[in-house]
């Protein structure tokens, strides 16, 4: 009996690979191994964006507080302090929503702030 050579599944799985690896450029994107390693890098690099996703929006939202916070004579630093001690769990992507949208309510929580410290 002859010994069977798993090509349609081989196939299958290249094209799986290769599938993953559209439009990456040169040896990457058309040789098997190397599609396979590039795709796992992908698939790495993928995941480590999505952290740093949330570190720079975080970011983002502190830089949109501080500038709404000077604009009110309050450093951000102060400001933080100030809305522990008022009690006022507010988070940062809030705080910063609030200060765009409805500067009214971020100067009411500015003043709550500064009679807190």
């Amino acid at each position: 009996m002859p010994r069977v050579r798993k090509g349609a599944a081989r196939r299958k799985a290249h094209k799986r690979v290769q599938k993953g690896v559209k439009g990456h450029r040169s040896a990457a994107g058309r040789l098997h191994r190397l599609a396979k390693e590039a795709n796992v890098r992908k698939e790495v690099n993928a995941r480590v964006g999505r952290k740093l996703k949330k570190r720079d929006y975080r970011g983002l939202w502190i830089i949109r507080i501080n500038a709404a916070c000077r604009e009110r004579g309050i450093r951000y630093s102060q400001f933080i302090n100030g809305l522990k001690k008022a009690n006022i769990e507010v988070n940062r992507k809030m705080l910063s929503e609030i200060a765009i949208a409805d500067p009214k309510g971020f100067d009411t929580i500015v003043e709550q702030v500064k009679a807190a410290l």
